[in-house]
């Protein structure tokens, strides 16, 4: 699918609008306890339009900066199109965006215009005038901001407007101006910008990255071919909107006629809308297939005896029988020529007797999860963070089609992904058409031979434009030759698929020189039903430390089953079972077994009980960001190393 050079992405939207008028383009809930209710293709665009209209009336010009602020709903849909169709760009963020951030990012940006979810925000937004004062004009789409708010909004002359009477306003004013909106949407290239997304990553410094038209169209050359969906198939929309991973995921679902369910990936709520809408698709970040799995585990284990134990055999056989047949049918990595004839040779015989068992699996155990998903739910995809091996085991071995893709803001964002159809076991696939990638020595920046890690490079007209009014840091990241440094380390196979080892950033240096990443072994600790998360620290030190997050569920079921009482929970951790519990379960797991060198052991723990917060010590990605672990538990960190 190749795109001409004044193809746009309200363009791409109105040609869906054309092809699918009176298919859903949305399925949204008026209320928490309400049914889900569509909006067709046709009324999408024509609210892109007549709030694109709006924006024309209020003075909004091509070329303009438009704070977007607001979680998941169906609005902001319109409220993006309608910006980027007048030729203005957005910069969005989440309601969960601090005082602090707004006015980092309003200030940078010099922000006239915000739309924006609630009063609460509005109120926020308003606190920021003295700061930031070239704040005008603020759209609410909830009308609930209090009689106080709007008064001192007056007094500091910000006009706040309600999202229902502006869209009025647009409608009215495309009848007045006939043709004029419809024009402006005409207009455009791909090489305009669509939007600035600032983040801070893991890192704390805020930047502004600055993605075109081209960067999101030209991953939907090939996406679609990789993550197939039928015009009419749901798919579930739970990641932050703001966010660059969910926002090309929504143009890869409507470039195809398929419909945006709007969920939260919260447990209970995720569970009930699987069941409302009995999805084909759910991207998502690995936490929630974490979730996913930690539900079934700990349901398998209170159920106990011979329903726990048919649960592992059968899941055992399974691991077994998909192991071998990866090995058969090449969907394993290759980093030097294969002859899968070997594998049948020598698998054919168990693999072919162990068929029975396994299908005996699907249909007493194996059915059942699946079922939790619905009947029609055709893959997964896990995005914005590592996705452990053993949750992508477990999916694979049970025939839950779940893929891994990888990307950055920097590459808005998706740079490959494992195909639905032709999975390679641990890889994130192939780069996407028209993206080139390599993977360099970190030290002298030399093109390194396939299966030898480095640090990933990429290329091609995914990558941003640069960070808004900051071409120093552009300059560190993007060559003169136009490869970004994603910072990430990586391998590549033969056949030009990518591994992510982890992030070079991310990397632990001990004082006796010994370089280690800690995504592998955190990913590895969290196996453990008693661990929550993980977060390995030890940045020159002589050992390793870790942060261990309690499961409370399964440490009061654990005292529980061995007759242990106690009389507060936080006391209880600190007893000599519990701590022995935890020095088990850590040394059987980080162990040279297990693939584990000596100085990646872990020699000192701490535990802790608040879980991890999106905000707090969580991205909008839900990344542990570190540098607020070691802010957050400084004295517990500190603890650990105490020479």
């Amino acid at each position: 699918m190749v795109f001409e050079e004044n193809y746009t992405i309200p363009k791409m939207l109105k040609d869906s609008a054309e092809k699918w008028p009176e298919l859903p383009a949305q399925y949204f809930r008026p209320n928490r306890n309400g049914d889900f209710q569509p909006v067709l293709y046709r009324e999408m665009y024509q609210f892109g339009l007549d709030f694109g209209a709006a924006l024309l009336n209020l003075g909004v010009r091509r070329g303009d900066l438009v704070g977007l602020i607001s979680d998941n709903r169906c609005e902001w849909l319109y409220a993006d199109l309608g910006i980027m169709g007048i030729g203005a760009a957005d910069v969005p963020r989440g309601c969960d965006a601090t005082a602090i951030d707004l006015e980092k990012i309003f200030g940078i940006t010099e922000i006239k215009y915000v739309i924006t979810e609630n009063g609460a925000q509005v109120n926020k937004i308003v606190g920021l005038k003295d700061k930031v004062p070239s704040i005008q004009t603020i759209i609410v789409f909830d009308e609930d901001v209090k009689p106080d708010v709007m008064e001192t909004a007056k007094e500091k002359n910000i006009q706040v407007l309600f999202y229902s009477q502006v869209l009025k306003d647009g409608q009215k004013w495309r009848i007045e101006h006939k043709g004029e909106v419809e024009a402006e949407f005409e207009k455009g290239t791909q090489k305009d910008i669509a939007t600035i997304i600032f983040t801070s990553g893991t890192t704390g410094t805020p930047k502004g990255v600055q993605l075109t038209h081209q960067g999101f169209l030209a991953q939907l050359d090939e996406i679609p071919e990789r993550i197939y969906l039928n015009p009419g198939d749901r798919a579930l929309s739970v990641l932050p909107v703001w966010h660059v991973f969910e926002r090309e995921v929504e143009y890869v679902i409507l470039i195809q006629g398929a419909s945006l369910c709007y969920s939260k990936p919260v447990g209970s709520i995720l569970l009930a809308d699987f069941k409302a809408i009995n999805p084909h698709l759910l991207p998502s970040v690995p936490r929630v297939f974490e979730a996913v799995y930690d539900g079934v585990t700990k349901k398998m284990r209170k159920a106990g005896g011979i329903v726990l134990a048919m649960f592992n055999f059968f899941v055992g056989v399974a691991k077994v029988h998909k192991r071998m047949q990866r090995k058969m049918f090449n969907q394993n990595p290759s980093f030097t020529r294969y002859y899968p004839v070997l594998w049948w040779i020598l698998f054919i015989i168990p693999w072919t007797l162990m068929w029975p068992l396994y299908w005996l699996g699907d249909l007493i155990v194996f059915r059942k999860i699946k079922a939790m998903l619905g009947t029609s739910f055709r893959g997964g995809i896990a995005g914005g963070g590592a996705f452990p091996k053993n949750i992508d085991e477990f999916f694979w071995s049970i025939g839950v089609n779940l893929v891994e893709g990888y990307g950055l803001t920097e590459t808005s964002p998706i740079v490959a992904v494992r195909p639905l159809a032709a999975p390679i076991f641990r890889t994130i696939g192939s780069p996407l058409r028209g993206i080139e990638a390599r993977v360099v020595d970190p030290v002298d920046g030399f093109v390194l031979e396939r299966g030898k890690q480095g640090v990933l490079q990429v290329k091609g007209p995914t990558v941003m434009k640069g960070y808004y009014k900051r071409q120093d840091l552009t300059d560190k990241v993007i060559n003169p030759e136009g490869w970004l440094d994603t910072g990430d380390l990586a391998i590549m196979t033969i056949h030009n698929e990518i591994i992510i080892k982890g992030r070079i950033k991310d990397t632990i240096v001990l004082r006796g020189g010994e370089n280690l990443e800690p995504v592998p072994i955190e990913s590895k600790l969290c196996e453990s039903r008693y661990i929550k998360q993980a977060v390995v620290v030890g940045q020159d030190m002589r050992y390793l430390g870790a942060l261990i997050l309690v499961d409370e569920e399964e440490i009061k079921n654990y005292a529980a089953e061995n007759g242990i009482s106690y009389d507060t929970y936080e006391e209880f951790l600190q007893t000599e079972e519990v701590q022995k519990l935890y020095e088990g379960e850590i040394a059987n797991l980080i162990s040279a077994k297990n693939g584990f060198k000596m100085f990646e052991r872990i020699a000192k723990f701490q535990l802790i009980t608040k879980p991890f917060e999106v905000g707090v010590e969580l991205s909008a990605k839900q990344e542990v960001m570190r540098f607020r672990i070691n802010e957050i538990y400084k004295d517990k960190i500190d603890i650990m190393f105490e020479e």
